[in-house]
């Protein structure tokens, strides 16, 4: 076997886990905002999305296949704002750089989803976000965790963009069994 092999073995014997788990309570967490009308604040959607279906991106860079996702949670946030559907994205930097996050989110074409960074590469602490996480995403809905994926670096493929785009439809079906 050749070493690619084994190394995709590996990986696929030894899945991603990050954030908070299904079932669990999304803490808050405040991130400084790049976009949008709250543009260098700090900024705590988890708090002001109480109830309502949530998905938070947790990222350690930025690539295309994050602005592929983000362009999918785009389109979505813009059809179910309605049901008052958010979505968001945080970059896990030690050091923010508003200016160039803002341009990398405008060269996606995003509008509707706030992006920014929150100053500390572990993440937020209550969100546990294992080091080998490129990309966390969390879905929740009436305050728990209806979905976590964690992908390394590379595992963000236009399949997985799918799968996470299908697990965002069934939180509107969550919201109102609530």
């Amino acid at each position: 076997m050749t070493q690619l092999t084994l190394a995709l073995l590996a990986l696929a014997a030894n899945p991603c886990v990050s954030g908070v788990p299904v079932g669990g309570r999304p803490g808050p967490y405040s991130f400084l905002v790049a976009t949008g009308p709250q543009r260098g604040q700090q900024t705590c959607y988890v708090c002001e999305q109480d109830k309502k279906p949530t998905a938070v991106v947790f990222a350690r860079s930025t690539s295309a296949p994050l602005g592929k996702l983000l362009a999918r949670l785009d389109a979505t946030v813009a059809a179910k704002k309605d049901d008052g559907f958010l979505a968001w994205m945080t970059l896990l930097a030690d050091r923010a750089d508003l200016d160039a996050l803002a341009k990398w989110s405008q060269a996606q074409g995003l509008k509707a989803i706030p992006v920014g960074a929150f100053e500390d590469a572990d993440g937020p602490p209550a969100y546990k976000l294992a080091a080998d996480a490129d990309v966390t995403v969390l879905l929740f809905v009436n305050r728990k965790v209806a979905a976590n994926f964690a992908f390394r670096r590379d595992e963000l493929t236009d399949e997985k963009v799918a799968e996470v785009a299908a697990a965002v439809g069934k939180l509107f079906q969550a919201s109102r069994e609530r």
